[in-house]
């Protein structure tokens, strides 16, 4: 029996369906024996059953919003894409529907003809198509792709965040998301009904809306967010003897890993040579084949396929172990995370190569993103045991687990004596004779909003 239903909130029509009983009770006891029997009882008794109270209170607290600030960026940014669907028809010579994807094709691909290597065609209507990661490969062919992206984007974010959050908030100007525990197959959490983990943190447009997330007054926004934990604990999974050298030194694991790639001293790592080692870095943790690594770094094959090769020949530990990980998931059908966490892979049966292909890739990543998510998790639950144990509970309150981060409202006066026990508590989930001394880094910043945070201490 695998436990892992289609959806992260079976009805239980459906439990008692998938175990072929008749009651509740019955139910229960089965998936526990199975529990026991797959060592997995100990995920659900010391991860997952003490954060349930700690994620219906996180639910019920929810984050107070600045509907000023929403209303702001809804008129400035729907004057944008009107001024940019101008610019748009200008450079089209003829006014249509930007946003439809009929429309759109017809004015790129017919009238102004325009055409990139290796461009994609939908299945549905064989034409060419007209999704963002195809429009990209014609960025630089015409000036009116650009102003297509930003258009695209700014009306997703108008549609998904700046104009219905707003509307969501209660009688107190609270929103409240749904965190749900076990939210993915990786066992991360996620959010709905509204989604708040997917708000961008890296664009001018994304900050100006976390801007609109405040703190209560008398109270300040404190977020906690690992730092790099997923190349952290790809470094002590794989044991890997370079790589876990660069995070006991406190170094920038891209440069340093620039630096051995490349084989240059640290001070002449250059910012293009740092790049291509972040892009890596991170890349190989999600299967990242060389195909997919020459288009992030925008150069040819010969030398994506000569990078790739001295990463390796460099990380033999860390090839060894991503090695091993595949091959055991493809043997057993699952993946487990530190803590033993298992995910299912019915991918590698398939006929298909391009399914399991598939499945290899993500059975790759799977124990490192499921074991960021046991701490994390572990984590909150450790935190909210804190708090209860020094009566804080009316004084701080988790509002927000987006990923690597935890954001706390916090009173004000509490600051500075609370701050440092949190970021205590996260950084030691782990001990580091179990981490073979790497590090795990929690960086603290503090705000009157969720936007605008400046790093503490």
């Amino acid at each position: 029996m695998v436990i892992e239903f289609g959806q992260d909130r079976p009805q239980t029509e459906e439990i008692l369906e998938f175990t072929k009983t008749k009651k509740a009770d019955e139910a229960r006891q089965i998936l526990f024996e199975e529990l026991k029997k797959k060592n997995l009882l100990k995920i659900f008794e010391e991860i997952e059953k003490p954060l349930l109270p700690v994620v219906k209170e996180m639910n019920e607290r929810g984050v107070l919003l600045d509907k000023n600030i929403f209303k702001k960026l809804s008129e400035k940014y729907r004057a944008r894409l009107a001024e940019l669907e101008k610019q748009i028809w200008k450079l089209a010579g003829v006014n249509f529907n930007v946003s439809s994807p009929k429309q759109l094709g017809e004015v790129l691909f017919v009238k102004l003809g325009l055409k990139a290597k290796n461009q994609k065609k939908t299945a549905k209507t064989g034409m060419l198509s007209t999704k963002e990661s195809e429009l990209e490969k014609l960025r630089e062919v015409h000036q009116i792709i650009p102003l297509i992206l930003e258009h695209r984007e700014l009306a997703k974010l108008l549609g998904t965040y700046i104009v219905p959050l707003p509307a969501l908030v209660d009688k107190t100007g609270r929103l409240h998301t749904t965190f749900i525990q076990a939210g993915t197959t990786t066992g991360r959490m996620a959010s709905r009904e509204p989604n708040l983990q997917n708000i961008p943190n890296k664009t001018d447009v994304g900050r100006e809306i976390r801007e609109g997330f405040v703190a209560t007054p008398g109270f300040e926004l404190v977020s906690f967010d690992y730092s790099q934990i997923e190349l952290r604990i790809a470094a002590f999974l794989s044991g890997d003897k370079k790589l876990i050298e660069i995070f006991k030194a406190g170094a920038d694991v891209h440069a340093a890993v620039a630096s051995r790639v490349f084989n240059v001293p640290l001070d002449e790592v250059s910012k293009e040579m740092r790049r291509r080692a972040k892009v890596i870095n991170f890349g190989v943790m999600y299967g990242m084949g060389v195909n997919a690594l020459r288009q992030q770094l925008g150069t040819d094959r010969k030398e994506a396929q000569k990078f790739y090769e001295n990463y390796f020949q460099t990380f033999v530990g860390l090839a060894k172990y991503l090695d091993e990980t595949r091959a055991a998931a493809a043997r057993r059908g699952f993946t487990e995370t530190y803590f033993g966490r298992r995910r299912y892979f019915e991918g590698f049966k398939s006929p298909l190569p391009f399914i399991r292909a598939a499945a290899e890739r993500m059975a790759i990543n799977a124990p490192i993103q499921g074991t960021e998510a046991d701490v994390i998790k572990i984590a909150m639950a450790q935190v909210a045991e804190f708090l209860r144990k020094e009566k804080l509970l009316e004084k701080v309150f988790l509002l927000l687990q987006v990923h690597d981060e935890l954001v706390y409202e916090t009173a004000e006066n509490l600051v500075s004596a609370v701050a440092p026990k949190i970021k205590e508590i996260m950084e030691n989930v782990l001990p580091l004779s179990e981490t073979k001394e790497v590090p795990i880094v929690a960086d603290v910043s503090v705000g009157d909003n969720w936007g605008m945070m400046k790093k503490f201490g």
